[in-house]
């Protein structure tokens, strides 16, 4: 019988994955897919969805916390990005006005 909270870890750097033999090449692409997925989010919301930036680390390397909350589906998520990825986010111009609109 398995254990409950017991799982195998994916993705470590020990596994070789032959579409991964760096595995700076998997985090980069990981993040991409983390960064594309918070940009669908940001916007297909709705009117009432919060979306707070704020940076929580400056050194040795700024992390920021992503904050979206939609309260008509009871939904909350949070996700930590570093600079690079925070920037590509903001490239999308309908996520950098969703971020303005709420600034203000």
């Amino acid at each position: 019988m398995k254990q409950t909270g017991r799982f195998k870890l994916s993705g470590r750097h020990d596994d070789f994955d032959p579409r991964y033999p760096d595995p700076m090449g998997y985090v980069h692409d990981r993040t991409q897919r983390i960064v594309d997925s918070l940009r669908l989010e940001i916007l297909s919301g709705g009117d009432d969805q919060n979306l707070r930036v704020r940076r929580i680390f400056e050194a040795p390397r700024a992390i920021y916390r992503i904050e979206l909350e939609n309260p008509e589906l009871n939904y909350q998520r949070t996700t930590l990005l570093d600079g690079d990825a925070l920037e590509d986010l903001l490239e999308t111009d309908g996520v950098r006005d969703r971020l303005k609109s709420t600034l203000s």
